[in-house]
């Protein structure tokens, strides 16, 4: 062969390998949601990986079917709500097939039916739902087993509280708020060989299956890959060898947990790694947060100063809506209800709808005491700068603005205290700060009350520096 032919033939091997890997490039990737809390079907295991008998099948569909996806946890209503609105694709989440459902979602083949159970404190002498009239019962939020509580609540006569996540549902049992909870059979009987201090008191009621969804009319070609990938490991035995990992495992082979890395030590060591992570979170959105705030609040103060009615008018409008509105209904509105109704596949991710969301609301208290601060100065400041010769915006910015944010500075330091609280509101649309990371390692190990002391102790740390600087600050001005 001569040697144009080579370099041809060489070209030619060169533009196949790049139009594969650009074509493999473009392979479109699924974002699918499933719970926090629902062990063991998913749970968060040493190290920050997620775990779980719909994980496991979701990862062995994937490698039958070429499937290419990002695992995204949060609670189970969010991930329903995210469905809806097309911020996700699909959600893999012990999510039972109801005729309900149906009406909005496209569901997968069968992959695993349960029976719900009703489970009660360990000292408990509740045996039959007849001894649940004029209690109340703790119920998880879009469940199984809240859907056949719901069903014989008038018969019995017991009251609902609900829950987003099983653990603080357990736990409301546990400490006798709640005289009993309905759950899904394998969940509960995995929770109670793991260390939850509950027993089964019933037997199994209403066997419905599990399905992995899809938003109706969406996603064909992915919910078709699932049920080959489904039908392809219950044939070559993989569906079976999962299931029965979990259902029959000790705890500490699945999670990583042993008896010294249960105490608060160890918990808080082989958790360090995962804890940085959601605090470096936490950090980032207030810090990002804050500034976004301080620049509208700044914008809102000065506006509500300005002579006439105008800006007076705008400024007060807006820091009375995002004043007024709570801070979830605000995060749900933006991540979303605002995509749902744009449409046509729009998505903002979480961390931007998070970021958005702290400004505006911070931003409002902002701008309510930035303007508070501004009519602190006396008239005649601005009286005598104008008398001088100094134009309106010149005397605001040389004479009015300097006296005014001084006044201001501490509570500067205090809205950044607030907006790092404020941070824990936002696991509710799928963001790993610090609130939340605690959420999955309890979901692991059920160290309740050991992980969220914890978290309270980092909190209050970073909260007593920060009123270190404020005072620090306030004796600096003073």
């Amino acid at each position: 062969m001569k040697k144009w032919q080579v370099a041809i033939v060489m070209l030619l091997a060169a533009l196949g390998s790049w139009f594969t890997v650009g074509t493999q490039a473009q392979a479109k990737t699924y974002t699918i949601a499933t719970d926090t809390t629902f062990a063991p079907f998913e749970f968060q295991a040493k190290g920050g990986k997620y775990k779980g008998i719909d994980i496991d099948i979701l990862n062995a569909i994937s490698k039958k079917e070429n499937i290419n996806y990002k695992l995204k946890a949060i609670s189970f209503g969010a991930a329903v709500q995210q469905l809806s609105a097309n911020q996700v694709d699909g959600v893999i989440a012990g999510m039972n097939i109801t005729p309900e459902r149906k009406k909005t979602f496209d569901f997968s083949n069968a992959y695993y039916t349960s029976g719900v159970v009703m489970a009660v404190a360990k000292d408990s002498k509740i045996k039959q739902f007849s001894q649940l009239k004029g209690k109340t019962v703790a119920l998880k939020t879009g469940t199984a087993g809240a859907t056949y509580a719901k069903s014989i609540q008038n018969k019995y006569g017991f009251k609902i509280k609900y829950f987003n996540d099983s653990n603080n549902m357990y736990n409301d049992v546990k400490v006798g708020n709640s005289a009993a909870c309905f759950e899904d059979y394998p969940v509960m009987s995995y929770g109670i060989k793991n260390g939850i201090a509950l027993k089964i008191v019933s037997k199994q009621y209403e066997a419905g299956d599990y399905g992995f969804a899809v938003k109706k009319g969406k996603n064909a070609k992915l919910l078709k890959k699932f049920n080959a990938g489904l039908k392809a490991i219950k044939a070559d035995g993989q569906y079976k060898k999962i299931v029965d990992k979990y259902l029959h495992s000790s705890e500490s082979s699945l999670t990583g947990e042993t008896a010294s890395s249960r105490t608060f030590i160890g918990l808080f060591t082989q958790n360090l790694g995962t804890i940085g992570s959601g605090l470096w979170m936490t950090l980032e959105l207030t810090v990002i947060s804050i500034i976004l705030a301080t620049v509208m609040g700044l914008a809102l103060g000065v506006l509500g100063v300005m002579p006439g009615k105008v800006g007076p008018a705008i400024s007060s409008t807006i820091i009375y809506i995002f004043r007024g509105m709570p801070l979830m209904v605000l995060a749900f509105f933006i991540y979303i209800g605002f995509p749902d109704l744009i449409g046509h596949g729009f998505k903002i991710p979480a961390f931007i709808a998070g970021m958005i969301t702290l400004m505006l609301n911070e931003g409002a208290y902002t701008g309510a005491f930035v303007k508070g601060g501004f009519q602190a100065v006396d008239d005649g400041q601005m009286e005598a700068a104008r008398s001088l010769g100094l134009p309106y915006w010149t005397a605001m910015r040389k004479v009015i603005m300097p006296q005014g944010i001084r006044i201001m500075i501490p509570s500067f330091i205090n809205q950044f205290i607030i907006t790092l609280k404020d941070t824990s509101i936002l696991s509710v649309i799928g963001i790993v700060e610090l609130t939340q990371t605690g959420t999955l390692i309890i979901a692991r190990n059920f160290e309740g009350f050991k992980i969220w002391l914890m978290i309270a102790i980092i909190y209050l740390v970073i909260i007593t520096l920060l009123t270190w600087l404020s005072n620090w600050v306030q004796r600096r001005i003073n």
